[in-house]
């Protein structure tokens, strides 16, 4: 079953001979429950295709499908909404607000949405990820590698259709890499999570389910493993 499905999607700059196709008509689907990665060069087109895909940006035309809505017909505040419950995001930078501490962090997005916290889920995602300890650190007294599991546990804490994440390893080094794609893989087992990640590291990549290498705005190979 898919859970995310996109088609023809274009996202075109600029025009005339200056024109730059980011993406040039992509086509996939995602299965309920996989782990995908998206590799490719810098400039390839793989971040615009997750920021297409967790509808943060807008294509120039074609479709995104996510547990089946097409967000991209969506106005601003239906995605904003659909976005909160439905879509987790995993970025480079861990984007932590500063001034709360990490389990506040963690509950932030389900609090703004008005609903209520699965305490007994949120619990089990931080000890998967190890971070029970420090709850109540605020980010400053984090290593890299504690935010990015925080990180992490704030994206599965709403229980999303899908997890996004955008070189969630970009800012460590290789063996804190190494555990964070391994607690980020137990996570998308034990709790059935559909994961898609781009990265330019083709060992990472490894780890996944299905391999997706994106050329010049194109799916150049899509491999099982």
């Amino acid at each position: 079953m898919s859970i995310l499905k996109v088609e023809n999607l274009k996202k075109y700059y600029g025009s005339g001979e200056s024109q730059v196709r980011a993406l040039d008509g992509v086509n996939l689907e995602v299965e309920k429950g996989s782990f995908t990665a998206i590799v490719g060069t810098s400039g390839s087109g793989k971040s615009t295709l997750l920021h297409m895909m967790g509808g943060l940006d807008i294509p120039t035309s074609g479709s995104v499908e996510v547990a089946g809505r097409e967000i991209s017909k969506m106005s601003d505040d239906e995605l904003t909404i659909f976005r909160r419950r439905q879509i987790g995001f995993v970025f480079q930078a861990y984007n932590l607000v500063p001034i709360l501490n990490a389990y506040e962090n963690i509950v932030l997005p389900i609090q703004l949405d008005g609903s209520k916290v699965d305490r007994e889920f949120v619990m089990e995602v931080v000890e998967i990820m190890g971070i029970g300890k420090k709850l109540k650190n605020m980010p400053n007294q984090l290593s890299g590698g504690e935010q990015q599991r925080v990180a992490i546990a704030r994206a599965l804490a709403a229980k999303p259709a899908i997890l996004l994440a955008d070189e969630p390893t970009g800012n460590l080094d290789t063996r804190t890499s190494q555990d964070v794609l391994g607690l980020l893989k137990t996570t998308g087992e034990r709790f059935g999570q559909t994961i898609v990640m781009i990265t330019h590291n083709e060992e990472i990549a490894q780890l996944a389910d299905t391999i997706i290498r994106i050329e010049d705005g194109k799916i150049a190979e899509s491999r099982w493993q």
